[in-house]
């Protein structure tokens, strides 16, 4: 999946309709895919990553380059691959480092440009690395790792701490980590002429939960700008709780005068209307914000067909409160990834277990979801509860 706060300026010229997508593949592929319009959606370049289980895009469109981080579990080290972005998808190694295995985000940070690290989630080692750009060989310069005295709740995902994912809030003085082992949202300050990361006090979420992901969301008036001290600088984050199926709110809290980010819980609400439960085997995958509305994938829930699992949309109030409004199919299974588009018309959704990729049509005034445009097959399909098929989705804008 895509760096939560993708950088976003066109590469390429072409034809002024199309609009062109990178999409990872666990077999070892990163792919260049161009949808046309209509329902033309078709492959233009597969390139072998050189990881055995690439699954993640970190895409920064100014700088025209890819990081692929590796979640291999066969080894006891991948390896995080930086490509240089040439014309019609074609990709030049630019830099490999070996990392610990379980790798499932990256997110740059920190430096004059927000560009200059990469922090690395690495899911079964319990631990973050992060890196120095560009790729060099080099050893990690930071390694954070944590321990669990005894299990959580849900003894069988929480037998120790496994951060899930990492992205930078939007000041870009914080980075952040769900933890899904240890049911805690992680904080750290964020020394951005280093790039070493200070852990502050992390944020508890209810036992269980098991936060995956997450997402920061301002009102459209406050979205531009980021005011310090107190809980009415109108930003808010919300998470993604695989294990409980549901998202939580919370309202960010800058310091005046230096110190740590704080967050504090406002609510949690199921994906399903009237608040209803998860279907027996669901899991919820991603989670993306666009103007008023929130938007989570729900692996197989199952609620468009036997292999069709859904999206869905909820409305978010000024003051940070969730509605759920609408329930479509994610129109493929497993649905681990999705991307909007700059223009906020289209949806690009990742079926991992049916290796597609579904364009969704978006109405950009309601947010609402209204059918698919097109869809292809990656590579080969997945199973149930593996780590295989499409593992990341991103529009190259």
């Amino acid at each position: 999946m895509l760096s939560s706060f993708t950088f976003l300026i066109p590469l390429f010229g072409g034809l002024a309709s199309a609009q062109n997508l990178w999409a990872a593949h666990y077999s070892g592929t990163i792919n260049y895919l161009t949808f046309s319009g209509g329902n033309s959606l078709k492959l233009t370049k597969e390139t072998k990553t050189g990881n055995t289980m690439p699954s993640w895009i970190t895409y920064d469109g100014p700088g025209k380059a890819l990081y692929l981080p590796d979640e291999t579990w066969y080894s006891p080290t991948g390896n995080l691959v930086a490509f240089k972005i040439g014309e019609n998808g074609a990709l030049t190694p630019n830099g490999k480092v070996a990392t610990d295995q379980s790798s499932v985000a990256t997110e740059l940070y920190g430096g004059a440009d927000g560009k200059g690290f990469i922090a690395n989630a690495h899911y079964e080692q319990s631990s973050i690395s992060t890196f120095k750009l560009p790729l060099n060989g080099e050893k990690p310069q930071q390694v954070l790792k944590w321990t669990m005295s005894a299990p959580g709740p849900n003894a069988a995902r929480q037998k120790g701490p496994h951060p899930h994912h990492v992205f930078t809030d939007p000041t870009g003085n914080f980075l952040l980590a769900p933890d899904l082992g240890a049911d805690i949202v992680r904080i750290f300050q964020i020394e951005k002429a280093s790039g070493q990361l200070k852990e502050c006090p992390g944020q508890k979420t209810a036992p269980g939960a098991g936060p995956r992901h997450g997402v920061f969301w301002a009102p459209a008036s406050k979205s531009s700008r980021v005011k310090r001290g107190g809980a009415a600088d109108g930003q808010f984050l919300f998470i993604l709780n695989e294990l409980g199926n549901s998202v939580t709110g919370y309202s960010v809290t800058y310091p005046s005068g230096g110190g740590c980010l704080t967050l504090s819980p406002k609510q949690t609400i199921n994906p399903y209307q009237g608040n209803a439960a998860a279907p027996a085997g669901t899991k919820l995958g991603e989670i993306r914000a666009r103007d008023n509305y929130l938007y989570t994938s729900n692996r197989n829930d199952k609620k468009f067909g036997p292999q069709l699992d859904s999206i869905t949309q909820y409305t978010i109030a000024n003051d940070g409160t969730l509605t759920f409004t609408e329930l479509t199919s994610a129109f493929g299974y497993y649905p681990r990834t999705f991307d909007i588009n700059k223009a906020g018309d289209y949806v690009a959704i990742g079926g991992q277990t049916s290796a597609t990729v579904a364009i969704v049509k978006r109405d950009p005034k309601t947010g609402k979801l209204t059918g698919q445009a097109a869809s292809l097959r990656i590579g080969t399909t997945g199973t149930p509860e593996n780590e295989d098929g499409v593992s990341a989705v991103v529009w190259a804008e």
